[in-house]
């Protein structure tokens, strides 16, 4: 094709077609948005409109026109994946049969509510619609907590297919169906063969992949199939999937080693059959949790997965009597049959069971589903009375719980894989469980062929070592040169380290030699992790004597506020003293809705700090906000500490999240938590954790540990530790009466 920038082509097609504006077809290939939109509303059905290769900088497109079945109005990129959207760009189509293919949104983000949107404004929606082979790969708002969809389907008879979004890291659903509109109700849209690529653990609500509906309108039928799509890592929050309206079909899906479920959080007779979960023993990773009335969930294939409560590999919900749209209605006249759950942990019925949630299912079955777990531990837990969810012709092979007993029968069930991945019966005499010919989708055929499906994060010391001299110049060029992965191995020596070092990749610094190689600093922090940094420290010797007289200095810490990549952080076999040049010195400090994946501190010794060793507290706003995920502290020496040696908050009574998890076992604690200026006045202060196991510690004349449970069925234990000159743990239950739920076993206090 000849090139005129901003002019016409004609190419006259032939079509097969009884519209005379469809039998010559106009195709336009433009290269500045001026050209654009000087012709966008000329359009008729038929047209195609090509966008020059290239990167095209904060253009906001408007697909606005009325195509034909035969022969729609077209948007599409000279080369597929040639086409960047960056800057602040969007896309919105209005009007009936457009179509758009072949573009890349990334290097930015939406100025507006989404980055696609079915529409232009309240008023005008698109019908008989198609977006597919479209790439939207980390578009997100650095403001993590501002809250946008990547898209937002509206209108009527549209099809989002074939597209690859991974990266998500601000708030908001990543796929939309909108339903707050007649024109957008009993839509029959079509969502299919996408590849939902990673989604960061958001440390929040509001991280879903695909919502249809919402409560306000989930008594309305939407009537929207979501068929072989592969959710790959979607970890965002509790629920992968929301469904909040009635009369839709998910189908055909893969759910890959992703944490949370496919929920039913609103609406009724959905359809839920032939889905595949590998969780693969990831933590979290869940199945189906069923709310609501009239769905049937058959022919569902999970194996390996871990979650429990709202997580679990499979729920069912207790419901809300006479329920608020917006809380949760009675499970009724639900069919689950013909599933099969291989080493699926948790099996929950009549979750959520309170004072409030005491509407116990009812007319509901459980039929000719097959559970095999072959660590031989049964998975069911009842929280209520299971009475009106009617079990028949389920098969497992362990012992159950007793009032489930009458309707599963114990049978040794020999599996092996079949050509699909799936684990079945060997027996053809086995009539419980999914399909034999159950299809597997496969993760090639999801997305676009031309746009690489990668890793969802770097791993430490996973690229190339070089060797740096002892001399800080060399330390900092050696930095500012690394790639992401990449290892940086420090010769035996003193390296004094004039300014603030930013981390913005995988980075890997490790003495040749343990403990020879010896870090000082002359500012305020030595390490200050960005977007795109994780940083991993190994048997260096670090001190702050040379750090300025000032108080609240640190070690390492985050970017104080705007970070919206998360990060790690590891330390292991190092020294780390001196950090008492003033008050309020601590070793790690979380910027504001900074979030980790991963804090671990190893095999270490710390000594003469006034701070605290972990701060991960900055969000006490209590919103359900954290900022950490996980948080390891194991075989470390403390000694002197006037802080905290961590102080985790998870605030408010939002039920979205997995965590924070804190693990601390086989440490040496001797005069922590003792300054006057520890508030909480603990060696150890833990607020709203999800999962604590603590265990093996030795605290000696140091300040309590104090934990405060507050929403999500906390699970503590307190194991094996000794307490010298030490008071006993604290445990407190501040939103649920009674006593605490802690395990507190085989401690001894002195």
């Amino acid at each position: 094709m000849r090139f005129i920038s901003g002019h016409l082509i004609n190419i006259c097609l032939v079509l097969v077609s009884f519209i005379a504006t469809d039998l010559c077809a106009k195709e336009y290939l433009v290269d500045n948005k001026k050209a654009y939109n000087k012709l966008a509303s000329t359009l008729v059905a038929g047209d195609t409109v090509v966008l020059k290769n290239g990167v095209w900088n904060d253009f906001e497109i408007v697909l606005q026109g009325q195509g034909s079945k035969n022969a729609p109005i077209s948007l599409t990129a000279e080369t597929k994946g040639k086409v960047i959207l960056s800057g602040q760009s969007n896309l919105k189509l209005a009007g009936e049969y457009l179509h758009v293919s072949g573009l890349v949104f990334k290097n930015g983000f939406t100025p507006s509510s989404a980055v696609i949107e079915f529409r232009v404004n309240k008023d005008n929606f698109a019908y008989h619609s198609r977006v597919t082979e479209v790439v939207i790969d980390n578009y997100s708002n650095p403001d993590k907590t501002e809250s946008d969809y990547w898209v937002a389907l509206y209108g009527q008879h549209n099809r989002f297919d074939h597209n690859h979004l991974v990266g998500k890291r601000n708030k908001g659903v990543t796929v939309a169906v909108r339903l707050n509109s007649e024109q957008s109700q009993q839509n029959h849209h079509i969502i299919d063969h996408n590849y939902f690529g990673p989604r960061p653990i958001f440390g929040s609500n509001g991280g879903e992949t695909l919502r249809i509906g919402t409560s306000h309108h989930s008594l309305t039928d939407s009537y929207t199939l979501v068929e072989n799509n592969y959710f790959d890592q979607t970890n965002g929050e509790v629920e992968i999937i929301s469904i909040k309206s009635g009369k839709n079909t998910v189908r055909g899906n893969v759910f890959f080693e992703a944490r949370g479920t496919l929920t039913m959080r609103h609406g009724n007779d959905n359809l839920i059959e032939e889905n595949v979960f590998f969780g693969n023993g990831v933590d979290h990773t869940g199945g189906i949790r069923v709310i609501n009335k009239g769905h049937t969930i058959r022919n569902n294939y999970m194996e390996g997965l871990t979650g429990f409560r709202f997580g679990s590999g499979f729920t069912v919900m207790n419901g809300v009597p006479n329920s608020p749209i917006n809380r949760y209605h009675q499970v009724d006249g639900v069919t689950i049959e013909n599933n099969t759950l291989v080493n699926v942990e948790h099996v929950q019925l009549g979750a959520g069971s309170d004072a409030e949630r005491s509407a116990v299912p009812i007319n509901s079955t459980l039929k000719n589903n097959l559970i095999i777990n072959q660590d031989n531990q049964q998975p069911f837990t009842t929280f209520d009375d299971m009475s009106g969810l009617k079990f028949s012709d389920n098969i497992a092979n362990t012992d159950v719980l007793k009032e489930l007993a009458y309707g599963i029968k114990k049978e040794g069930v020999e599996l092996k894989r079949g050509i699909n991945g799936l684990l079945l019966p060997k027996s053809n005499a086995i009539k419980a469980g999914v399909k034999r010919d159950l299809s597997v989708l496969d993760k090639n055929a999801t997305g676009v062929t031309w746009y690489a499906k990668k890793p969802a994060v770097v791993a430490f010391e996973s690229g190339v070592t070089h060797t740096v001299k002892a001399n800080s110049n060399a330390l900092l060029a050696a930095i500012e040169k690394a790639n992401s992965g990449d290892v940086l191995v420090l010769e035996s020596g003193q390296y004094n380290i004039p300014k603030i070092v930013i981390v913005d990749k995988t980075l890997t610094i490790k003495a040749k030699e343990q403990s020879k190689a010896t870090i000082t600093y002359e500012r305020s922090t030595l390490f200050e992790i960005h977007d795109g940094g994780s940083l991993k420290l190994d048997g260096l010797t670090i001190t702050g004597e040379r750090s300025p007289d000032y108080a609240g200095n640190s070690v390492v810490r985050t970017k104080k506020w705007g970070m919206v990549e998360n990060y790690r952080f590891v330390l292991i076999n190092s020294t780390v003293s001196n950090l008492d040049i003033n008050h309020s010195y601590s070793f790690f400090m979380t910027g504001k809705v900074a979030f980790a994946d991963d804090v671990s501190i190893i095999n270490n010794t710390f000594t003469n700090v006034t701070g605290d060793i972990l701060r991960l507290n900055t969000e006490y706003e209590d919103l359900g906000i954290y900022n950490a995920e996980y948080v390891n502290i194991k075989n470390n020496q403390f000694t002197d500490v006037q802080g905290s040696i961590v102080k985790l908050y998870r605030g408010g009574s939002d039920e979205s999240t997995f965590g924070p998890h804190l693990f601390m076992s086989d440490n040496q604690l001797n005069n922590v938590g003792l300054g006057k200026r520890n508030k909480d006045g603990s060696s150890l202060y833990a607020h709203g954790v999800q999962v604590t196991d603590i265990s093996s510690n030795t605290i000696v004349n140091s300040a309590p540990i104090i934990i405060e449970h507050t929403v999500g069925e906390p699970q503590t234990a307190i194991t094996s530790n000794v307490f010298d000159g030490t008071q006993a743990p604290s445990v407190t239950e501040l939103r649920v009466k009674g006593p605490h739920t802690a395990k507190l076993i085989n401690n001894k206090v002195k």
